[in-house]
């Protein structure tokens, strides 16, 4: 499949933004998003249907479906930043316009819940999309800096993003050795499992695996990596990068439990794959945006991971 870099954004550009699952409880953090962008020199238009409720939806499917196409048709809307995730992205998948958004890449920023989008895109059109922040909860308040700045190089740099620089010039850890390049796919593990066996699930082959989840118990996660065990997943990969795995423990101390150390382990240990783990990026306000796509090489013997070219042209 050939790979389509979105143009990079430009001072004056106009940002879209979209619920394509969820809708925040507080509604003030959209029009908190808006001036963030505003202030920074951006112009923004706000979906028609964004602030709808449909149960725990930002809307019906219909609704959020007709913002998605809106802002991809949309010539003056050069990015497209999801207000949040929660759930309700992967009903869209199999309704979306593929082709329209095919003829018309842009810049399109979310993660976890939109995992499902970023996964379908990449499939079925090649754009690459970005795994980094949402309106809600990174872009309404206190901006992180170094999530900041990762973000705004990698969609408005089109030169070699490079060597990634880790907070105070970190290394990260290994559980297996050794070095990989390849196309970087994934994201949210919860999410991700719930493409198995759709035509929407990323083919992994030579591909650079990165995961990352929220609030899931260890023998939860433990069920999803042996369904990907179990169907083959990990049999061609080139290597895997573990982002935060945030609140993934067993809260009751009196229930008998592995913990989420000793199932990676279980999992990843005896790999022929490098494996990276700790990696900025998930639910952590510090993370390193992730073009859905791009070429990365990993280190993991020298504890590092590097974008060889640019996201956006």
């Amino acid at each position: 499949m050939r790979i389509i870099k979105p143009l990079r954004l430009l001072k004056g550009d106009t940002i879209g933004i979209i619920s394509p699952a969820s809708s925040p409880d507080e509604q003030s953090v959209i029009e908190k998003g808006v001036k963030y962008f505003e202030k920074l020199g951006y112009y923004v238009e706000v979906g028609k249907n964004v602030g709808k409720y449909h149960g725990y939806l930002a809307g019906s499917d219909e609704e959020r479906l007709n913002d998605l196409h809106y802002m991809f048709s949309k010539k003056a809307i050069k990015a497209i930043v999801c207000i949040r995730g929660g759930y309700g992205a992967c009903r869209l998948l199999d309704k979306i316009n593929y082709k329209l958004i095919k003829s018309n890449p842009k810049i399109f920023v979310g993660y976890s819940e939109i995992t499902a989008l970023q996964s379908a895109l990449l499939e079925k059109t090649g754009m690459i999309t970005f795994a980094g922040p949402m309106i809600y909860p990174d872009l309404s308040d206190d901006v992180n800096p170094f999530a900041e700045e990762y973000f705004w190089r990698l969609i408005t740099s089109n030169k070699k993003i490079g060597k990634l620089k880790l907070p105070e010039n970190g290394k990260l850890p290994a559980i297996t050795k050794g070095q990989a390049a390849g196309r970087i796919v994934g994201g949210n593990l919860s999410v991700l499992h719930s493409l198995i066996g759709t035509p929407y699930f990323p083919n992994l082959k030579s591909k650079i695996l990165l995961l990352e989840d929220i609030k899931e118990l260890p023998y939860r996660i433990d069920r999803m990596l042996n369904h990907l065990r179990l169907t083959n997943s990990f049999k061609n990969i080139s290597g895997i990068i573990l982002g935060r795995f945030v609140d993934c423990f067993e809260h009751d101390p009196m229930k008998k439990t592995l913990t989420l150390g000793e199932v990676i382990e279980d999992y990843f240990m005896n790999m022929k794959v490098p494996i990276i783990y700790a990696f900025p990026h998930g639910h952590i306000t510090d993370k390193i945006t992730v073009p859905i796509g791009l070429n990365v090489k990993m280190n993991a013997t020298k504890g590092f991971v590097e974008f060889t070219e640019s996201a956006v042209k």
